[in-house]
Formats: C-alpha cells, structure tokens, sequence
C-alpha cells in the first residue's frame, strides 16, 4: 500500500494488551485521510448508545496517506471519538510531528479501548508498545508530562488537570503547544485513565512515483512561499 503502513494498532486498557490488525485497503482509499479513517471505525467499534466516559468509547488518533512523506502541510493527524460535550462524534485535528512520529512506528492508526485501573501512559515504538505507570504522573500539568517524558525524537501527547477532571472541554495537548482542542477528547483521555502517549519511531510509507512527487512537492513550496499568510503570517501568529 503506497501512502499508507498498512497497519492498525489496537490497545486495550482494561487487560494492557496490543493487538496489530492490517489496515483494510478499500477502507483507507474510500476512507481517506485521517478523519475519513477515524469516522469509519468509530461508526464501526461503537455503538450510538455508548456514554462519552464508557469503557467502551474507542479514542482514535488516525493519519493520511501523505503523512510522514515529507510533503507540505502533511504531518496533520485526526483524533476521533464520542465527544462529552456534545454526546455525539467528534473530530479535531492537530499539527506538529506527533503524527509523523507515530507513522513512523509503522502503524497507520491508533485505536484505544477499555479503561485502566490505574494511571497509566503508553510508549509506542516499531518494537511495539510499552505499558507505563503514570502514578507520579497523575495531577502534572501538560508542560511538566512533557519535560518528563520527552526526548530526542520522542513526541509527546498527553492531558493535563482538566482531563484528569473530566472537564467536558478539555484538550489534549501535543508537544506542550499543539492542541486536539475542541469537543472535550481530553477527558476522554482522563475518563481511561490515559495520561500520555509517547511515539517514536524510523519507518517511512513508500511512494508510488517519487519523481513526481518530489517535482509536485517543490511546486507546492514555491506557492506557499509566495504566499504572505502561508509564508509569514501562519508560522508567526499560528492559526489563532
């Protein structure tokens, strides 16, 4: 599969086991992007009754076919779930390299279940995943989660106090500054007893035709850079 790793990692909390399944190919081409991927299997994994802080919500954090390529705008991934505050689906969707990161740990998408009896966090790398003990964890800002468990070529997403809360409108956050920030995914994190997750990771996805798309690529940063908001005015105020 060209774009894509061909792989979805699925973890659940309640028996801290990882399972890979491949990823299906007429899904992720029918599908496509990181919300098609996380609309399709949260209309698939959970039922419409399924309360927002059940065990039984999945939290979906999903990637493209051209993330962890190295083209523009592309190291965007999609967080899916059923949203506290508004008890119905919810996708947002967050810059940054957490997304490339976990691409490159050869998995496409992420699919967590279940609730954890205590706090935990998890470290994901090619070798597979790791199960942590966030106890000392538990109760830390975002600034103070990421200092902790940082590193070089290490990305970290976590939630702070207001999804540990519940707070229906919580964010999580990614690297400190990025944001997953609206419909409360935060607290779905907090209700699984979820503190972070930590990517890390060398794999790339193969492209079909990388001539062209080197030669696209370099035509896309030529528009971009003539352009005043994507040249000057994104990287210096963001999107806000």
């Amino acid at each position: 599969m060209y774009g894509w790793m061909g792989k979805v990692l699925f973890v659940n909390l309640n028996e801290r086991m990882a399972e890979v399944k491949p990823l299906c190919d007429e899904i992720a081409h029918t599908f496509i992007g990181g919300r098609g991927l996380g609309a399709r299997m949260l209309w698939e994994l959970v039922d419409a009754k399924v309360e927002p802080y059940s065990p039984d919500n999945a939290l979906i954090f999903a990637t493209g076919p051209l993330t962890a390529t190295g083209f523009q705008t592309s190291g965007r991934f999609s967080v899916s779930t059923k949203s506290p505050l508004t008890d119905t689906i919810l996708d947002c969707n967050c810059g940054g390299v957490w997304g490339v990161r976990f691409k490159q740990t050869g998995h496409d998408v992420l699919v967590i279940t279940g609730q954890a009896d205590s706090p935990v966090y998890l470290e994901i790398s090619p070798e597979g995943v790791r199960f942590k003990d966030a106890s000392e964890l538990w109760g830390k800002t975002v600034s103070q989660t990421t200092e902790a468990l940082g590193g070089k070529n290490r990305s970290v997403l976590c939630i702070g106090p207001a999804g540990e809360n519940l707070v229906r409108f919580a964010s999580i956050m990614v690297d400190k500054s990025r944001a997953l920030g609206r419909g409360g995914p935060g607290a779905v994190m907090g209700a699984k007893k979820l503190k972070a997750i930590v990517v890390s990771g060398d794999k790339r996805p193969g492209v079909y035709n990388p001539e062209l798309f080197n030669f696209v690529r370099y035509e896309a940063t030529k528009l971009l850079r003539a352009n005043p908001v994507t040249s000057q005015g994104l990287p210096l105020f963001g999107t806000a």
